[in-house]
């Protein structure tokens, strides 16, 4: 061991059992902030898979010690996007150190070891032993080298002690007697992770470092704090403005907002679901509330119910507030019990309705959502409604509905069907935009480019769905629009209108993606990008051309990367989640300038939008209990204000990408 002991775990702090996991492996944590329940130490587990049961760690009992055991077995194949169990710990500005620990393999045909200087669950240097050799080994996203290998193989359950260390761009490896260096410049500092496709356990693991060495860490630590503190005080700080009582209708993040009487103000409907036949499959609307921002109930549709089986779901519902008939009073469109539903926007009084379609396709042409070999309603069950224009109105008026993920809908606001669409994978929800300029919507749906008839024009030759779209000048130095798509195993990507992909990267599951002025010092904008399946919760900001900015890990869920308009001055944040120590509101470099107060705010939910009329965005946070909304603790101090474009209210999703282009205006 080295000079000065930074860490020291021997999980005896830990009871014995599975490491903390979500029970369900389910998609909640796409869009809410849903961590693990049960303590978890100095770790976090960056890992979403869906085809796993079970914990992916768990601490078992050995000759009176803890060990920590890898229970995820995984074929060692070059996967995109299911990562090796993973098992983090550490300091983001570790540089040179050592790692002492004991390792005792189960299996000794797959891969295990210890990362160091870890990025992410994709990105690190990994010492292991890997089916009869030592190595060390790079990863970086889809690139993995090994750097040096030697022929061995451990006996099978007996404890090995291992000591890795990393100096500069040299690293080495010792066990039972075995030497292994190699040498790596592409990281130059990160945390330690256990990592294995086969089940091992580890224990009396020692991180330490030199003398000097902690000297230089503790001296990067103190100036990024210093740093921190004067950033922080840039910014007003989040102000508790009110708290709302949901009483027994709260829900999840189905959430919509719109003036609903006509004063002018912003009034929300949240909606329950009833779940059907499989999980969130078939969700259909079982209550919905409307309410306003003083926490009165408008009125109200169905029977509340707060169990968590009607308030959490892991897909959209479809209802959006606009005005769909023209007469400056807004509506709400909705889908419930099969029929499609115009409702008055002040009362919830149904003004027209109109059974949704038979379900008359073969089953072969539908793509995913059909358990059990057979699609479970004679009529479609409906996901998301979005409001779009292909009449070539001056306003949009005209309604689309889809199913999950194959069949798509369009009426006018008569309720008459304009045309059906089903040719691939429609994805989550669908970007509608006039992008030739002949004042009628294009249709940007899973891979394929649509007309205002609904002719399919293009498609991109990808696989897995689209999760998020956004359309705008995603490219510096032009005066283009592109498309940016996150899509899942596909990646993030950049393309023009006629299908070329200018920019794509491979990150894992690519679920969220956000365009902003995120960095004000360099050119055009900046997209932020997030994963969940696979490797959770890694963070990237990109600029126009694709390049890196920024990239962590931070050991949550529910990263929403929501652009921020916080101080009103172009500069814009990225919210994360609601927690206190992990979320917040980070800026392009990183950091967390604007942390929610330690109040006991729900963290479950959270939303942004300028609710107040001063341009500046407020901060919604909710859980099924209860609402709380922060504004800013100080006025705007100018003259000129951005009050930004952002994704229209009427056109909510939670498989929305999000935007926030600036437009400047008069302080009111």
């Amino acid at each position: 061991m080295r000079d000065v002991l930074m860490q020291k775990e021997d999980f005896s702090d830990f009871s014995l059992g599975g490491f903390p996991f979500d029970p369900n492996h389910s998609a909640m944590g796409e869009y809410h902030y849903d961590p693990p329940t049960g303590y978890q130490g100095n770790w976090y587990c960056p890992m979403a898979d869906y085809s796993w049961k079970g914990p992916f760690w768990s601490v078992a009992p050995r000759a009176g010690k803890h060990w920590m055991e890898n229970q995820m077995v995984k074929p060692l194949v070059q996967d995109p996007w299911r990562p090796w169990s993973t098992l983090v710990t550490g300091d983001r500005q570790w540089k040179n150190y050592e790692v002492d620990a004991k390792m005792l393999f189960l299996n000794t045909h797959g891969l295990a070891g210890i990362c160091l200087r870890y990025q992410n669950s994709r990105c690190f240097v990994l010492f292991c032993h890997n089916g009869g050799k030592l190595q060390w080994a790079m990863r970086d996203q889809e690139e993995y080298v090994v750097l040096a290998e030697k022929e061995y193989t451990p006996e099978f359950d007996v404890p090995y002690e291992v000591r890795l260390s990393v100096d500069g761009d040299t690293y080495t490896a010792e066990i039972d007697g075995v030497t292994l260096q190699a040498r790596c410049d592409r990281y130059a500092a990160g945390r330690i992770a256990l990592m294995a496709t086969v089940p091992v356990q580890y224990t009396d693991i020692e991180i330490s470092m030199y003398a000097q060495d902690q000297k230089e860490y503790a001296a990067v630590k103190a100036e990024m704090a210093a740093d921190l503190a004067a950033q922080r005080a840039l910014y007003p700080k989040m102000k508790l403005d009110r708290r709302i009582s949901l009483q027994n209708f709260g829900a999840g993040r189905h959430l919509r907002f719109g003036d609903l009487t006509g004063d002018g103000t912003l009034d929300m409907i949240i909606c329950q679901h009833h779940k059907r036949v499989l999980s969130d499959r078939y969700a259909d609307i079982s209550c919905m509330t409307a309410f306003d921002l003083s926490g009165k109930v408008l009125w109200q549709i169905g029977e509340p119910c707060p169990d968590s089986w009607h308030t959490d779901l892991t897909a959209d519902l479809p209802f959006q507030i606009t005005d769909i008939n023209g007469d400056g009073k807004n509506e709400v469109v909705t889908v419930m019990d099969f029929k499609l539903r115009i409702l008055e926007g002040t009362t919830g009084r149904e003004l027209a309705s109109i059974p949704v379609p038979i379900s008359d396709s073969p089953l072969e042409t539908l793509y995913s959502g059909v358990p059990y070999g057979q699609y479970a309603f004679d009529r479609v069950n409906i996901d998301a409604v979005r409001i779009c224009n292909f009449s070539g109105n001056p306003v949009g008026t005209d309604i689309l509905i889809k199913d999950r993920y194959s069949r798509l809908w369009a009426y006018n606001n008569k309720l008459e069907l304009l045309w059906h669409y089903h040719d691939g994978i429609t994805g989550h929800f669908p970007y509608t935009a006039d992008l030739n300029g002949d004042g009628k919507d294009e249709m940007f749906v899973g891979y394929n480019m649509v007309d205002s008839n609904g002719k399919k024009l293009w498609t991109l030759p990808a696989k897995d769905h689209t999760d998020e779209i956004i359309i705008g000048k995603l490219i510096p130095d032009s005066d283009k629009d592109y498309i940016g798509i996150v899509s899942g195993e596909e990646g993030f990507m950049i393309l023009d209108f006629d299908g070329n992909v200018l920019v794509r990267k491979l990150i894992c599951h690519a679920q969220r993606i956000s365009t902003a002025n995120y960095r004000p010092d360099l050119p055009g904008y900046e997209t932020a990008v997030t994963t969940f399946w696979g490797s959770q919760g890694i963070v990237l900001l990109y600029d126009g051309h694709g390049n890196v900015l920024y990239s962590d890990e931070p050991g949550t869920n529910g990263n929403v990367i929501i652009p921020v308009n916080w101080t009103g001055d172009g500069k814009d944040l990225i919210l994360l989640n609601a927690d206190c120590e992990k979320g917040g509101m980070i800026d392009g470099w990183g950091r967390q300038v604007v942390p929610f107060p330690e109040d006991g705010h729900p963290t479950q939910c959270v939303e942004v939008l300028d609710l107040f009329g001063d341009a500046r965005d407020e901060v919604v946070v909710w859980d099924a209990k209860e609402m709380w909304i922060y504004t800013q603790d100080t006025p705007f101090p100018g003259d000129k204000i951005n009050a930004p474009l952002k994704y229209p209210h009427n056109n909510a999703s939670n498989y929305r990408g999000e935007f926030s282009w600036p437009r400047w205006v008069d302080v009111k």
